[in-house]
């Protein structure tokens, strides 16, 4: 697995450390495999959703450096803060990435581009009404994320 990973990612400790996280997982929920092939199979597709996982974030965090570049010293929050964004951020990012694609696609232009409900509606060709619901949908899973936060605390 960590072979697998390694020749993925183009760094080892980046590998080992998705390796631990793989068979955490596996320990966490067993499947019961029938044969050898299956549970390579398995593993494989595991590795994959691991690395895509991993360059997501890897791409949230660039992102968020960048944003604190602009920002003056003086402003620059703690990195306890920076982490807690970000951790915040990559749940955003697996909330959407779950979330069917016009839903995702309507919360994003409201919140993200400002565009207006109506806007949103004549690029997705459906009513100002469906882009309410979809916004409501989209709005439960943040007060979701919200949620397991503030209990995390």
């Amino acid at each position: 697995m960590q072979q697998l990973l390694s020749r993925r990612l183009g760094c080892g400790e980046s590998a080992a450390d998705l390796a631990q996280d793989a068979f955490v997982r596996l320990l966490q929920t067993p499947r019961h495999l029938d044969s050898f092939d299956g549970a390579r199979a398995y593993l494989s597709r595991m590795a994959k959703g691991l690395c895509v996982d991993h360059w997501r974030r890897q791409d949230i965090e660039r992102a968020w450096q960048e944003a604190l570049a602009a920002r003056a010293e003086a402003h620059l929050p703690s990195a306890e803060h920076q982490q807690i964004v970000i951790e915040t951020l990559c749940e955003i990012d697996r909330m959407l990435s779950r979330l069917p694609e016009k839903v995702a696609t309507a919360f994003l232009a409201s919140q993200l581009h400002g565009k207006p409900y109506r806007q949103i509606a004549e690029e997705l060709g459906v009513s100002e009404r469906m882009v309410k619901k979809y916004m409501a949908q989209a709005m439960l899973q943040c007060a979701l994320i919200e949620a397991g936060f503030e209990a995390s605390l």
